[in-house]
């Protein structure tokens, strides 16, 4: 049985370390793609940067993961406001004001949630042997 344990707990961790590969290469080539749009356009709007930042974040949280085997929480929310955000900007004009005022306030609601996660870990830190 501890044989079956085993071999189970390092097929789960090959099985997340190609998740993980899977997921930077499609970054990467998205990332690519955009790269060479822009070069196409012979422009770069404020929208192109946003995404190159959010498949940055992407990037980085990969490799927080493969360093740490931790994912902290917060690295998706600030990636959700990113694209919370750039999603106003392209959709600026077609927005209505109740659906601005929905997207600024999950934005808002998002923020307070990572200052929630801040200072409880400031405030309450895990010990040596605990899990984040």
């Amino acid at each position: 049985m501890r044989d079956f344990s085993r071999i189970g707990h390092k097929a789960i961790t090959w099985i997340e370390d190609v998740g993980l590969l899977i997921i930077a290469v499609a970054t990467v080539i998205a990332l690519s793609i955009e790269v060479v749009s822009m070069f196409e356009a012979r422009t770069v709007t404020l929208a192109d940067l946003l995404l190159l930042f959010i498949y940055l974040e992407v990037l980085a949280m990969v490799a927080m993961y493969l360093d740490s085997g931790k994912l902290p929480v917060r690295m998706p929310l600030y990636i959700a406001i990113v694209a919370l955000a750039r999603y106003m900007i392209l959709d600026m004009k077609s927005l209505d004001t109740w659906k601005m005022l929905g997207v600024a306030g999950a934005v808002l609601l998002i923020a307070l949630a990572i200052l929630v996660i801040r200072y409880g870990h400031t405030r309450f830190p895990y010990g040596k042997e605990g899990n984040s």
